[in-house]
């Protein structure tokens, strides 16, 4: 509307209350669409990837259940042949630990609130099935094992090719979905919840852990031979790479949450760390006469378990805490929404404070 169609408008006082009244309606609708519908500040999340993660999650469950269940009772039951129980143990407790945060993908509307969680999910089945056909001639189909594990093994190959295949389709049509409005608050999440910024004191330890995981895990799946030695138990070279996939994608996802900076973008995420730490501390705890913790690289190993279960923790201690204090003081809240104010120009939002 121009200047002058503007000045036109009576001065009366009645005028005035009917010009004023038209933008208030409005600003409520404007904000309840932010915290409603819409995907502000994001890109809409691609059903493929709600029907990856829960197939993927459905099988990692099941599979990850069977490797770790069998190394707790000594019994090497991968893929490959592996020189000891412990390796494909902690591949199961990988796999299963993660399953359950999977299941909880279809529940977030952007792909920014999950994208700490699938990113890794698909470095670990491409990773998986490069690993499996780059060390083929060790499988339990190719050393003539036990019936069960070749047909097994077989299956582990064919699963993985489609698995890595469709999640490699998967995240290239997502990045093809149009990114949402970004209307409303920019700090606004899903579903209206506002952005919880990581406090500083805990940005130092989340890198070291971050750098730690994703450092280890590129040594062992590119250099396996000199790295591999360096594993406080015996390993070959199938069983290194395979462990180097999954300390990558976890590298990868600590790193990722450190880049995202809001807790409430990494929920997914903060779900499944605590769990495959706690699942690989029960299997390494079964296997405990197996590593040598006196060495260097056990030290390590322990750190890095206890510090991605401690990332995990206190990241839904944080975020637990900062929506209860969100949820008692809606009021003092100057970014939240606020249908109970005085209509204006500001998303409905009060612009002056009664207290001054």
């Amino acid at each position: 509307m121009s200047d002058d169609s503007c000045g036109q408008r009576p001065t009366t006082n009645a005028g005035a209350g009917a010009g004023a009244a038209h933008p208030a309606p409005a600003a409520p609708a404007a904000h309840a669409g932010t915290a409603g519908a819409g995907a502000p500040g994001g890109r809409r999340l691609s059903p493929g990837i709600v029907v990856l993660s829960g197939v993927v999650g459905g099988i990692s469950l099941t599979t990850g259940a069977l490797l770790a269940g069998t190394s707790l009772f000594g019994h090497a039951a991968g893929a490959w042949v592996s020189p000891e129980a412990l390796s494909p143990g902690l591949i199961g407790a990988a796999m299963a630990g993660v399953a359950p945060a999977l299941f909880t993908v279809g529940r977030a509307r952007v792909w920014e609130d999950v994208r700490t969680l699938v990113i890794p999910l698909v470095i670990v089945l491409v990773g998986l099935f490069t690993v499996s056909l780059l060390n083929g001639g060790t499988l339990q189909a190719a050393e003539g094992g036990p019936l069960f594990l070749a047909l097994f093994s077989l299956g582990w190959l064919a699963t993985l090719g489609l698995l890595a295949l469709g999640a490699v389709g998967c995240l290239a049509a997502q990045y093809r979905t149009p990114a949402g409005r970004t209307g409303g608050a920019p700090d606004a999440s899903t579903g209206g919840v506002p952005a919880v910024p990581m406090p500083g004191w805990s940005k130092p330890p989340l890198a070291v852990v971050g750098s730690g995981w994703f450092g280890i895990g590129a040594g062992l799946l590119v250099f396996p031979g000199f790295w591999g030695a360096l594993v406080p138990w015996t390993v070959n070279r199938a069983d290194a790479q395979g462990l180097g996939v999954w300390a990558l994608a976890l590298g990868v996802g600590v790193l990722g949450a450190l880049a995202e900076d809001d807790l409430t973008r990494v929920r997914p995420a903060l779900r499944a760390v605590p769990v495959v730490a706690l699942s690989a501390a029960v299997v390494l705890a079964v296997h405990l006469r197996t590593v040598d913790w006196t060495s260097g690289p056990g030290i390590s190993l322990l750190a890095l378990v206890t510090g991605l279960f401690a990332t995990g923790v206190s990241g839904r201690a944080l975020l637990s805490r900062a929506m209860r204090g969100s949820a008692a003081s809606p009021a003092n809240d100057p970014g939240g929404p606020g249908p109970m104010g005085p209509p204006g120009g500001n998303g409905g939002r009060a612009t002056t404070d009664s207290r001054r």
